[in-house]
């Protein structure tokens, strides 16, 4: 019954649904594996770095990224739908500095993520977008890391851990086991690469993970040389 309404973009199935936005979480599923934890002087994102080919350069390619200098972003899904929401949220980072004279809060950037989202869901001649991300961020009002999941129908949540991607569910299941109110930014790492390795076929190295961190000083990428040591300290 519902692919008889799944051409459509704009039109309800009997149950309620909008299915095109299922087909997008279908795409987020099974795209790359990716990690966040909130710690309490933190947040950590790690997302697995695997490709189809051996001779693509994986080191021009990257699925963490920086949106201001408090906040990133990860994601799991279609490369190309992240793009356009990296630059358009970027954009509203920009023009909230210019607005306000102070960087755009985490959760305020989410909701723009987040609205961006849904109004492809409701627009004639465009899809959903066939990403979930991970937004890490240091909330300078209220002096606390802060992580947030949005989804491609414009749904966002707060979580303290969360995976998305590929085997999503054993990823939150280890979470689950492993997560406590009192970890700190050292340990989180190490959980989420743990965790990017419950799932990990072959070899983890530094060459096929990207970590990214943000605290109070701001938000930065893990050199592979970092990632090479953490990964020595959980083998």
């Amino acid at each position: 019954m519902s692919e008889r309404y799944g051409f459509s973009l704009t039109t309800f199935s009997p149950s309620g649904k909008l299915v095109q936005i299922e087909y997008a979480l279908k795409a987020v599923e099974a795209g790359a594996p990716s990690v966040g934890i909130k710690a309490t002087n933190g947040v950590v994102l790690a997302v697995e770095k695997k490709f189809s080919s051996a001779l693509i350069d994986a080191a021009s390619l990257h699925r963490i990224e920086a949106v201001t200098s408090h906040c990133g972003l990860v994601y799991s899904g279609l490369g190309p739908d992240f793009r356009v929401v990296l630059q358009d949220a970027r954009r509203s980072a920009v023009a909230y500095q210019l607005a306000y004279g102070e960087a755009i809060p985490p959760e305020q950037l989410v909701q723009r993520v987040a609205a961006l989202m849904q109004e492809f869901t409701q627009s004639g001649g465009v899809r959903p977008f066939g990403i979930s991300v991970l937004l890490a961020g240091w909330d300078r009002d209220t002096n606390r890391p802060m992580l947030f999941q949005s989804d491609p129908s414009g749904t966002y949540f707060a979580w303290k851990s969360t995976a998305l991607g590929k085997n999503h569910v054993n990823g939150k299941t280890f979470l689950e086991k492993r997560y406590n109110e009192e970890l700190e930014l050292e340990d989180a790492v190490h959980t989420a690469i743990l965790t990017l390795k419950e799932s990990f076929e072959g070899q983890m190295t530094e060459d096929n993970i990207e970590v990214g961190i943000c605290k109070q000083d701001g938000f930065k990428k893990l050199s592979p040389s970092e990632i090479k040591d953490y990964l020595a300290g959980i083998q």
